[in-house]
């Protein structure tokens, strides 16, 4: 478990990212895939939670509120909210609010409308495109902070230089920043190699890593002949790059009993420091994502997957999140 600072709140090592959960522009659900739908994610969400995976990243943007619709029905039923009879596990809502949104309040409160709950354990602002300065997103973070409706406050896509501005602003306000959420995997390492990573490290603030499967590209079901369906252009490196890292995965995974390219790619990240947030459509996927836990890769074989990552062009700083 990790804690986050200046809180109460102690998430797990990965999350369950939910993007995927109703966002039809992206995924296609139902499209490119036909046994995807809520059935096959409640299955997901079952799977994920029995496993201790109960971090669950969501957004106002993702489906126009259908995911965080999704998590409702599971939430009613208990685990979201301690009480007799009901299921232990802590739920730690993550919502994602529009960086240009002006009513903050209005968009949290909506959010724990679709949630069913009266409070989330960390809210975080989508992006940093915004006309207004840190010090007014950061009052705006502190009165939702203040009203008990969240228990910790972050920030997504931010650069070293927006990061640092907003970890000053909240820290005029007596609170303090406790993630910054960036895409990061073995085909984008730029939140390492620019020193985000880094300097989460010196101020404290965890990162939470999306797409830490490339969407898919590093499980090793894509191929040169095979390529992702969809618009899944995050992490868009050609096939022919990325089938060397694929191989490498699996390489790894066979001196850990079998583990899957997902899996190890997984792990290298927790190995990093990063919370990973990948997705899950179905119980199998989520299955798999819990077996990258309870372990831990060895020094040399962190260094060969450096060795074969990728830096990228895309993603963190182009200032275009097709995602929200």
């Amino acid at each position: 478990m990790i804690r986050l600072p200046g809180s109460d709140v102690a998430m797990p090592a990965m999350g369950l990212g939910t993007w995927a959960w109703g966002d039809r522009s992206t995924w296609g659900m139902n499209g490119y895939d036909p046994s995807y739908g809520y059935e096959t994610i409640r299955s997901a969400y079952e799977r994920a939670l029995a496993a201790g995976v109960t971090l669950l990243d969501t957004a106002e943007m993702y489906g126009n509120g259908e995911s965080e619709t999704h998590h409702r029905p599971p939430l009613a039923r208990g685990h979201g909210q301690p009480g007799p009879g009901r299921r232990r596990h802590q739920i730690h809502a993550v919502p994602l609010a529009r960086p240009l949104d002006g009513a903050l309040m209005k968009s949290l409160r909506a959010s724990l409308e679709r949630l069913g709950l009266p409070s989330v354990h960390l809210y975080q602002m989508h992006g940093p495109i915004s006309f207004r300065p840190a010090r007014t997103v950061a009052a705006a973070l502190a009165t939702a902070y203040r009203a008990g409706l969240v228990k910790a406050v972050g920030v997504s896509n931010y650069s070293e230089r927006e990061m640092r501005a907003m970890h000053a602003a909240l820290e005029a306000e007596g609170i303090p920043l406790a993630t910054n959420q960036v895409e990061y995997s073995l085909l984008r390492t730029m939140p390492e190699t620019v020193g985000l990573l880094r300097a989460c490290r010196e101020l404290g603030v965890t990162l939470l890593a999306y797409s830490p499967i490339a969407m898919g590209r590093l499980t090793g079901k894509y191929g040169v002949a095979n390529p992702p369906p969809g618009k899944r252009n995050f992490s868009a490196f050609p096939m022919a790059e990325i089938e060397p890292v694929v191989a490498e995965l699996r390489r790894i995974g066979t001196a850990h009993g079998g583990k899957s390219p997902a899996q190890v790619a997984l792990n290298w990240v927790m190995c990093k420091g990063a919370v990973p947030i990948p997705g899950a459509k179905n119980a199998a996927q989520a299955e798999q994502n819990a077996g990258a836990l309870g372990w831990a890769l060895a020094a040399d074989e962190i260094a060969a997957l450096d060795r074969v990552a990728k830096f990228g062009q895309r993603g963190l700083f182009n200032r275009v999140w097709q995602h929200g």
